[in-house]
């Protein structure tokens, strides 16, 4: 295993695009409303533990069960779907039962973060880079993932109920948009 700049952060930047923290912000906000908190340690700690079992273990645990990586990827664009699908009319999904504590670890964790994008992206990297670099890249995305999840109060302030619920129509639109490309893509089916 050999450290490299250049691909750690060519790992790293391949991730960030897929995990697309910057982009969740309006999910984020979203769940945050219906659960009360996020837990950015908890959150970002749940998400690096699996997308380190799935860079080391990832090709070992679908064949164990007998899925291939298309199947995960698009169950994780159901996920993405349903998702979508609350926030732009409006409906809840996704229950919480107020007798408990509120749990965000799913679907901030899965598929958000470590959701089957992040996972299949995982697996086709270690074809391109050492474990080393990929690691790296992992870490520096976890550190990244924190600090927008610490800062969702701050960003909630600034933009305003308005523009909150403006983001949040027009993102999950792009996430319904995201849920059908990742669907498509895996299914072989061809839309001209």
């Amino acid at each position: 295993m050999i450290f490299s700049f250049q691909d750690s952060f060519s790992a790293f930047m391949v991730l960030f695009a897929i995990i697309d923290i910057v982009g969740s912000i309006p999910i984020i906000i979203d769940i945050k409303k219906k659960t009360g908190d996020v837990q950015p340690l908890k959150t970002s700690l749940f998400s690096l533990l699996v997308l380190f079992i799935f860079l080391f273990l990832g090709d070992s645990i679908l064949t164990v069960f007998g899925i291939n990586v298309e199947s995960f990827a698009i169950a994780g664009s159901f996920i993405i779907f349903f998702l979508a699908m609350e926030m732009v009319l409006n409906i809840e999904i996704f229950k919480h039962d107020s007798s408990e504590k509120k749990s965000n670890i799913v679907p901030l964790v899965f598929p958000l973060i470590a959701g089957a994008g992040s996972i299949t992206t995982l697996i086709s990297l270690k074809a391109e880079y050492s474990t080393l670099n990929i690691s790296i890249a992992i870490i520096l995305n976890i550190i990244v993932v924190y600090f927008v999840l610490r800062g969702t109060n701050f960003i909630e302030k600034m933009l305003g109920q308005g523009g909150i619920l403006i983001l949040r129509k027009i993102f999950g639109i792009i996430l319904l948009s995201i849920a059908i490309k990742l669907f498509i893509s895996n299914t072989g089916i061809i839309i001209k």
